[in-house]
């Protein structure tokens, strides 16, 4: 946070932050179970944003944006999955990729592509920071390099 961000911004940015997570736990549940979206955004409008789960209280989160991040990278998945697989290592593709791993970078890449209002440096930070609750500082780094490399075919 930045020294001129207002009690305000902090705020909003914090409920982004969690908008993110849980956008990302409920593709990972989608991708798991292919559980319907409406069904799944209304489990976690009742169940999971702002509650308290055993113990672990969950943050605040901008519920407008964790919808439109679920929902565009539904919508979009096609286009979403082309970019990320054009980007990865000979040899790679989607399916080899950990389904939380493609989680994170479905809904990062759904951001660049569908988010002009979100600046990239902060899209890509919120997505690392998002791999780090799952993964080591390895994997966190794959999510910075080819949201990165996304990042310059998709923003001019």
């Amino acid at each position: 946070m930045s020294s001129h961000a207002t009690p305000r911004t902090a705020a909003r940015s914090k409920a982004r932050a969690a908008a993110r997570l849980a956008a990302v736990q409920a593709l990972y549940q989608h991708d798991m179970e292919a559980t319907p979206i409406a069904q799944l955004l209304n489990e976690f409008h009742n169940h999971r944003l702002g509650a308290t789960i055993e113990d672990a209280e969950y943050a605040e989160a901008e519920v407008d944006f964790f919808d439109d991040v679920v929902k565009g990278t539904e919508a979009r998945l096609g286009e979403i999955d082309t970019a990320i697989a054009g980007k990865l290592a000979k040899g790679w593709n989607l399916a080899r990729l950990d389904k939380a791993m493609r989680a994170i970078l479905r809904a990062g890449t759904y951001e660049l592509l569908a988010r002009a209002d979100v600046p990239v440096g902060t899209v890509i930070t919120e997505y690392v920071d998002v791999a780090h609750a799952f993964f080591d500082k390895r994997e966190a780094g794959f999510v910075n390099g080819l949201l990165d490399a996304i990042a310059k075919d998709v923003r001019v």
